[in-house]
């Protein structure tokens, strides 16, 4: 991650690219997507083009129109806009860095070319040593890995740095919180944010057994929909049942979520009580609060 206007911290949601049924990107829908972010989750930073927004499946074209509509109509709403950068093409990246910037956005985020790459693997921790003689507008990283080992070097070994350490394992932020975690970047975020920034605030007033309840009540609905078969498709569903904005089908070779699927996901975000719902009485409600 690289030159963000200032450190970047708490919920960071991995957006969403919103499709037509046709398969075309439908921006007409991005402007409302980041108000019902801000206003319903509590969450005012993005993540634009990554796995979850299905950067790899775009073209470099759209992933330069996708990130000029977020940055455009995040302005003034949302305090930063990364946009991953990453490609298996080191100047496609080099290319879309240089959009980035010249449309305005707060920082980059690049995953390293993975189809042809070295043999050697790097830890994190061996990543960042030295790393701000190489990249001067290194700020942080995403730490996708449940490696707390090495994520917990990452802090460690850096606390002179002010970096942005972000955790990306959704389900096991608090453990990422308690090693030193600065924020977590993440798909549930787009419709679980105001749940997890609620386990944030738990946190930092340490009222851990509180902050245990929430992680856990998170848990509940993420190792369900796991159960069930989880991926980018099935959290464009889960988002357009929450928000009520149409997300559209993911670009093949991805297949649109079932309908079975989507019955169950609402089932039980209803259980947790994470959806405003009638009809169903409090004794079916499983403890989340």
């Amino acid at each position: 991650m690289a030159s963000p206007k200032k450190k970047l911290h708490g919920l960071v949601a991995a957006t969403i690219t919103p499709m037509t049924e046709n398969g075309e990107i439908n921006f007409s829908v991005i402007g409302q997507y980041v108000d019902y972010l801000v206003r319903e989750q509590g969450v005012k930073n993005i993540f634009v083009n990554g796995t979850t927004g299905e950067g790899l499946s775009l073209s470099v074209s759209e992933r330069r129109q996708v990130a000029e509509e977020w940055v455009t109509q995040g302005r003034n709403k949302l305090d930063q806009v990364v946009i991953h950068v990453g490609a298996l093409s080191l100047k496609e990246s080099q290319e879309l860095a240089q959009h980035a910037a010249e449309i305005g956005a707060d920082g980059i985020a690049v995953i390293a070319p993975f189809f042809l790459k070295p043999w050697n693997k790097v830890r994190a921790e061996e990543l960042l040593d030295g790393i701000q003689d190489k990249i001067p507008t290194f700020q942080g990283l995403k730490f996708s890995d449940t490696d707390l080992l090495d994520f917990g070097q990452c802090v460690d070994q850096n606390h002179q740095r002010q970096f942005s350490l972000l955790f990306g394992v959704d389900e096991q932020l608090l453990s990422g919180l308690v090693m030193g975690a600065t924020g977590a970047v993440g798909s549930t975020y787009n419709y679980l944010g105001k749940k997890t920034n609620e386990m944030l605030e738990a946190f930092e007033r340490k009222d851990f057994s509180s902050a245990l309840n929430y992680q856990f009540c998170i848990q509940r609905f993420i190792n369900f929909v796991v159960k069930l078969g989880f991926g980018v498709s099935q959290t464009k569903a889960i988002m357009t049942l929450v928000s009520g904005i149409p997300m559209g089908p993911p670009r093949l070779p991805l297949q649109k979520a079932t309908r079975e699927f989507t019955d169950n996901a609402e089932a039980k975000l209803k259980s947790l009580d994470f959806l405003s719902f009638t009809g169903v009485k409090d004794g079916n409600l499983e403890a989340c609060s």
